[in-house]
């Protein structure tokens, strides 16, 4: 072989292998891309966003900072949260200031590798962070409908400038970057809208308390004056007022078990801070510490007063003798219905939880239940202790609920039925037509108290969709002629479990 044939062999197994180092460069990039992928998109909380998307940024471009500027619609500022020793410092600039800025504005990325050169670079960021840019590479960032929402850049590359190998990288990572900072950002804006809806639903409640004990009072007042002067003929209205007032009640009654799970939590962080802040002070002083003592009386006695809640009674219960309690009030108040009952209970379990929170657990589930059962139908309350603990299970084998209602079944003040069809009845009655607020008090109360709530149900396949209708009555159905039939065919299951205690 001539000295040229052995070059030439040379130049192609050193092609070759280039080649194959470029290649797996590429698949690692790749690996690297879907891997950022999957974390960044899993984040919700923006300020934490922030601080995964620039480690991320800075392991994959091998740099040392990445900064995200977003726009503010509402200043026309780029923003974003920058490190500044121990903290994070918001900065904002003008829309079309500095680099960020011309990226922002023009929707195309820039490269430059000598900043403090280029006039577009503005040096008052890196005064307020104290960092040194020496390179930068920016690349706008742009959501699904084709707008720009700010920009992604990353700086000062460990090994040497800036390529366009490494615009075509950070593109590729800002396609994630916006998508994840559009889903934190729709989060963000559900959670401020959940807590308008419940300082409205607050509000509410309490605002109903006062007018409803009034005209429970003057409806007493009037019946008592009628039977007094012998007037008859407006009983039954006296009655069906009283009816829908004490219903009211209940529900008020409801609302306000949900929101106390809110307000302990904010009350016992407000008492937190002022009991370490009072801690604080008389570290510091030499004054007696029964002054502060004194001073925090009041305070405390305030917070207490707008945050109080039922005080929690823990006590052993003997669930089935509890359990045939809860059973025998439901039969009382189903009067005229046709349902059976079935009883499963293992005798001689011992459950410590809070007798009236558990009540209004498994009267709600129960009565759910009973509510969503078609007469000459059937519900199974089941009891049990494993070494997982202790569950209770309420089932019916009624319509059941549609695969999309599943997802909202405890979102609150929600009802299953079609609204064309819905219709607020008396409690107990077959679709009665409920707001859905004793599953989501099930739900506040589980969170509160440390137990869990499962659910599952099969809607019935005869009556697939919310406007289907059952008629109430199993041997009205046309569909079935016998109760198995119907039995198979759909229903729920709510389910609690307590957890084992500790030993």
């Amino acid at each position: 072989m001539t000295d040229l044939d052995q070059q030439n062999a040379l130049e192609r197994a050193c092609g070759r292998r280039k080649e194959d180092w470029l290649l797996r460069d590429l698949l690692y990039r790749h690996k690297q891309l879907l891997s950022f992928g999957q974390i960044i998109t899993s984040e919700m909380n923006l300020e934490v966003l922030f601080e995964v998307i620039m480690i991320q940024t800075n392991q994959i471009m091998d740099t040392q900072r990445s900064t995200v500027f977003l726009y503010d619609d509402e200043s026309g500022q780029l923003w974003s949260l920058v490190a500044t020793s121990m903290k994070k410092n918001e900065i904002r600039i003008p829309a079309d200031y500095g680099v960020a800025g011309s990226v922002f504005k023009n929707r195309a990325p820039l490269i430059i590798n000598d900043v403090y050169n280029d006039p577009r670079f503005y040096s008052e960021v890196d005064k307020k962070s104290g960092f040194r840019t020496n390179n930068i590479i920016c690349i706008p960032l742009i959501n699904k409908k084709g707008k720009c929402i700010g920009t992604l850049q990353a700086l000062n590359r460990n090994s040497g400038d800036f390529t366009d190998v490494d615009r075509e990288l950070l593109t590729a990572i800002s396609h994630y970057v916006a998508i994840a900072l559009e889903n934190a950002k729709l989060y963000e804006d559900l959670k401020s809208l959940d807590k308008a809806k419940e300082r409205v639903i607050n509000h509410l409640s309490h605002e109903l308390k006062t007018p409803l004990a009034v005209i429970s009072g003057v409806l007493g007042r009037v019946s008592k004056k009628l039977r007094e002067s012998s007037i008859t003929g407006v009983e039954k209205a006296i009655n069906r007022g009283n009816r829908n007032v004490n219903r009211l009640i209940e529900l008020q009654v409801k609302i306000d078990d949900i929101l106390n799970q809110k307000t302990v939590e904010e009350k016992d962080r407000i008492v937190n801070i002022i009991e370490d802040a009072a801690s604080f002070v008389e570290e510091f002083s030499e004054t007696d510490g029964r002054q502060y003592e004194k001073l925090l009386e009041p305070v405390l006695r305030r917070i207490e007063s707008l945050y109080s809640v039922d005080e929690i009674r823990m006590e052993d219960i003997l669930l089935d003798e509890f359990l045939d309690a809860i059973c025998d009030e439901a039969i009382s108040f189903i009067r005229g219905r046709d349902l059976e009952i079935v009883r499963n209970f293992k005798n001689d379990i011992v459950l410590n939880m809070d007798r009236n929170i558990l009540k209004k657990v498994c009267s709600g589930l129960l009565k759910n239940a009973v509510e969503n059962m078609p007469d000459e139908g059937r519900i199974e309350i089941n009891a049990g202790a494993g070494d997982d603990g202790i569950r209770i299970e309420f089932r019916d084998y009624g319509v059941g609920i549609t695969p999309p209602n599943k997802e909202m079944i405890f979102g609150g003040f929600f009802h299953t039925q079609d609204t064309d069809f819905y219709s607020s009845k008396r409690p107990y009655e077959f679709n009665a037509g409920g707001s859905g607020s004793d599953l989501l008090r099930v739900k506040a109360f589980s969170e509160r108290h440390g137990f869990s709530v499962g659910f599952d149900s099969n809607r019935c396949r005869f009556i697939p969709g919310d406007k289907d209708v059952c008629p109430g009555r199993i041997s009205a159905c046309k569909f079935i002629t016998k109760k198995p039939e119907c039995f198979a065919s759909g229903g729920s299951t709510f389910s609690i479990e307590f957890p084992a205690k500790q030993a």
